[in-house]
């Protein structure tokens, strides 16, 4: 560990080399979304308990969502480092995301031909392998195929800006860095009223957003970009030893009582806005805890595993809940309990296989190409470190996240 300096009134704080309960809820994102995308599966026969579970747990798929890109924002910015450059940070963040997703992109194609019977669309197949789905405003393009890879391509473009993020979200005094995160909130808020000067037409059935309107708030890149710069400006208000208002728990109990009046919400607020601020503080308190060795279960061995196998397990969950599942038969569903088991079945079946694309293609390829080759330095402008902060951040950083849900 080491310790921050520090401005004025500011506790110094003892940066953890990893992570650990951060990583963990990684996997409890993921286990959101894929519940939330089992809607789609058909488990149920009983109608009044399907429409009584997709009420439950919709939610937490968006929420989900949005702790992702949160969580890419902070941990990127707490493992930043002042001999990083930009061409090395974009090297290690493709190999770590692309050779995944374009392998879950292939069996998405082979799936939908030979499962779905499906034509594949050659334009829209480039769009999904170029990670430029999420900048079209139709919803059958940014969806198809791999549905919840739309994320993917929001996090492609808080990639390219984080260098430059960094270098001025670094340049914030330590002591207006809650006064910038409000503002960022607020812009969050702000996105569902820009919205709606959006023209009303298409309409999407059965939910009460126009096309138009959903991508806007839900799937703009640019839009979710606030989620991850408020990311960013949390990792400094940790760094730089600034008070969170809650801890854990009380930042968990403020999520719950939110989840729980959300459907009194309207749409346009309930799918982002209302989780962020429970979100930022969960994250910001865990790594606090974190720093302070009370990881807790989620900090626990079989729960930063689970983490660091989510970015898989988030490229296939879809495709085994639409896909695996139709190889069950009873297109109708099953009684409750028998929807339960083969939800179970269904978590298995991924698990397997985000361990296998972790173990044989994730781990490898970071190895073998995500640092410089013969330790040659970029050509690239080093990477900014907060001014707060000292140069020798820890070795060790907490796995890359990656978001999820489509989301």
């Amino acid at each position: 560990m080491v310790e921050l300096s520090q401005s004025v009134g500011s506790r110094p704080v003892a940066l953890p080399s990893r992570l650990p309960s951060l990583t963990g809820m990684r996997f409890v994102s993921a286990g959101l979304v894929f519940l939330t995308h089992a809607i789609g599966a058909t488990l149920f026969a009983d109608q009044a308990f399907a429409g009584l579970y997709m009420s439950t747990v919709v939610q937490g798929g968006w929420a989900a969502v949005s702790y992702f890109f949160i969580l890419s924002g902070f941990v990127l910015t707490y493992a930043a480092r002042s001999s990083d450059t930009a061409a090395s940070f974009l090297r290690r963040r493709f190999f770590k995301i692309y050779p995944n997703y374009i392998i879950t992109l292939l069996a998405a194609l082979v799936l939908v031909a030979w499962v779905g019977k499906q034509t594949i669309d050659v334009g829209v197949a480039l769009l999904h392998a170029t990670l430029l789905q999420a900048y079209v405003p139709v919803l059958s393009i940014r969806t198809a195929l791999n549905s919840p890879a739309w994320s993917l391509s929001c996090e492609a473009l808080f990639y390219l800006c984080f260098p430059l993020l960094l270098r001025y979200i670094s340049r914030i005094k330590a002591e207006r860095l809650w006064g910038y995160a409000g503002l960022t909130v607020a812009a969050i808020f702000a996105a569902p009223f820009v919205a709606k000067l959006l023209p009303a037409q298409p309409t999407i059935p059965g939910f009460p957003m126009t096309e138009l309107e959903m991508w806007f708030v839900m799937q703009f890149p640019p839009v979710r970009m606030l989620e991850f710069v408020f990311g960013m400006i949390l990792a400094r208000i940790v760094m730089t030893g600034r008070k969170i208002p809650v801890g854990l728990g009380g930042a968990v109990a403020i999520g719950i009582l939110l989840y729980a009046v959300s459907s009194s919400v309207p749409i346009a607020f309930d799918v982002v806005a209302i989780s962020v601020i429970p979100l930022g503080l969960i994250i910001a308190a865990g790594a606090v805890n974190d720093s302070e060795r009370r990881t807790g279960w989620l900090g626990s061995k079989p729960m930063v595993w689970l983490g660091e196998v989510s970015y898989a397990f988030y490229m296939w969950h879809f495709l085994v809940l639409i896909y695996v599942r139709q190889w069950f038969g009873n297109p109708q569903g099953w009684s409750t309990w028998a929807g339960f088991g083969i939800m179970a079945l269904l978590v298995g079946i991924t698990l397997a296989l985000s361990w296998a694309l972790y173990s044989l293609v994730e781990q490898p390829i970071m190895r073998r190409f995500a640092s410089t080759r013969g330790g040659r330095t970029a050509p690239a402008v080093p990477l900014p470190m907060p001014p707060s902060s000292s140069d020798d951040l820890p070795e060790k950083v907490p796995a890359d996240p990656v978001p999820p849900p489509g989301r």
